[in-house]
């Protein structure tokens, strides 16, 4: 749990919460694009779009991470939601594993203006994070907040969850 800009957290790879082109949705999202520069805006573009509950790997363009872990928690059909989420993160640690991703720095993940609370995004991201010891799992989840308060509140819901 760290208290930090997502675009200078050193992992192997972030997650970035997008919509079915890989639109940013919040304005966390929208710096996170605007750090990676214009190199990582030509690797994220795509030619259809894609179903919400998916993840798609590109390279970090400009990032302190290799890698970003884009997670598509919004679509034409089917609006954020905690099942929508759910899916996406599954799909999102499932792709770190395959990669060989060990380390991930992840935002509250459709809590920044998005519907879900902060207990909401927290519980989800710990609920849908594989247990140590599996195999081609990513390995650990650095979870990054903007602010201490939320540091400290989110460090509570952890503690229940684990």
């Amino acid at each position: 749990m760290v208290v930090d800009d997502l675009a200078s957290v050193r992992v192997d790879a972030v997650l970035r919460p997008a919509g079915e082109s890989l639109e940013p949705l919040a304005a966390a999202t929208s710096r996170l694009d605007h750090s990676a520069g214009p190199r990582f805006a030509e690797e994220h573009r795509v030619t259809a779009p894609l179903e919400a509950g998916a993840a798609v790997v590109t390279g970090g363009g400009d990032l302190v991470a290799p890698f970003v872990i884009h997670v598509v928690i919004r679509d034409s059909a089917f609006p954020v939601t905690p099942v929508t989420v759910r899916r996406a993160l599954v799909s999102a640690w499932q792709r770190a594993g395959a990669w060989g991703l060990g380390r991930i720095g992840a935002p509250l993940v459709g809590a920044d203006g998005g519907p879900l609370s902060l207990e909401q995004s927290a519980t989800l991201l710990v609920e849908t994070f594989p247990r140590p010891g599996g195999a081609d799992h990513p390995a650990e989840l650095c979870i990054v907040v903007e602010r201490p308060e939320e540091r400290d509140a989110v460090e509570a819901i952890v503690r229940r969850t684990a």
